[in-house]
């Protein structure tokens, strides 16, 4: 079982990834911890032959589950993966979840990937780049853009869960659970 997971930032995706990964006993492979290099490089648009190089690395497996919405990357994932995730919860649900975990992660300012010493901070909010920011200018067009590639043909081999609330995601869980056999 391989299982991509998409969605606007702060819908929950890598939080879905890790439960997913716990209960289905797969490697997970969080995008952005790939891409963001120390001092807040981005990988993917500095080096995105390494980025995708790593990317396709960390998937070589049989059993993954990834999330993130790196379009350079995504099409790959998409032909590898036999399962996606669309995660296309209301903007008010999202908003309130980027809020609370931009908050929270400033607060705290604890390194969001393991040796990068990347930290959130109140000065950041601002930027365009910002997932604050970025959830409410993208939401319209990630929801247009998600309802294209999921419905593609060259996406038919998926099997696309396209979850409207996160009370869908227990059942999603078992289905997937039922779907990954004993």
């Amino acid at each position: 079982m391989r299982i991509t997971i998409n969605g606007s930032s702060g819908s929950g995706k890598s939080t879905l990834a890790r439960r997913l990964a716990a209960e289905l006993d797969l490697s997970h492979v969080e995008l952005d911890a790939v891409n963001w290099q120390p001092g807040w490089i981005d990988l993917n648009s500095h080096d995105r032959p390494e980025f995708h190089r790593r990317v396709l690395a960390a998937l070589s497996g049989e059993r993954w589950v990834t999330d993130g919405n790196y379009s350079s990357i995504q099409p790959k994932i998409r032909a590898m993966a036999t399962d996606a995730v669309w995660l296309d919860y209301p903007r008010p649900l999202i908003m309130g979840r980027v809020i609370r975990r931009s908050l929270t992660r400033a607060l705290d300012r604890k390194e969001l990937w393991s040796g990068t010493g990347n930290v959130e901070t109140f000065s950041k909010w601002l930027e365009k780049e910002h997932p604050i920011r970025w959830s409410w200018d993208h939401f319209h067009q990630n929801r247009l853009r998600y309802g294209e590639v999921f419905s593609d043909p060259a996406n038919a081999h998926l099997r696309v869960h396209h979850l409207k609330h996160p009370k869908e995601v227990p059942s999603l869980v078992a289905r997937l659970k039922d779907l990954a056999g004993p």
